[in-house]
């Protein structure tokens, strides 16, 4: 899984539309859907406010969750 696929999934998971969190981040819904496309990533300050939105972390965004639980000791 990639983050495209984290988040479309993550936002679906809170019924929301791609252009309710569009519309939530104050981005247009072609830049929104470039971001679940994996045609491109958002900056750090946009990450931090879906990850916030959808109560999840950025890492679990950005698929590290496997990475920290390794390293977890």
């Amino acid at each position: 899984m990639n983050f495209g696929e984290r988040l479309n999934q993550s936002r679906k998971e809170h019924g929301k539309t791609a252009q309710e969190m569009a519309d939530i981040l104050g981005i247009g819904i072609r830049s929104y859907r470039a971001y679940e496309s994996g045609d491109r990533e958002p900056y750090f300050s946009t990450l931090v406010k879906i990850a916030d939105y959808l109560d999840v972390s950025a890492d679990y965004l950005l698929c590290r969750d496997d990475f920290l639980a390794k390293h977890a000791d």
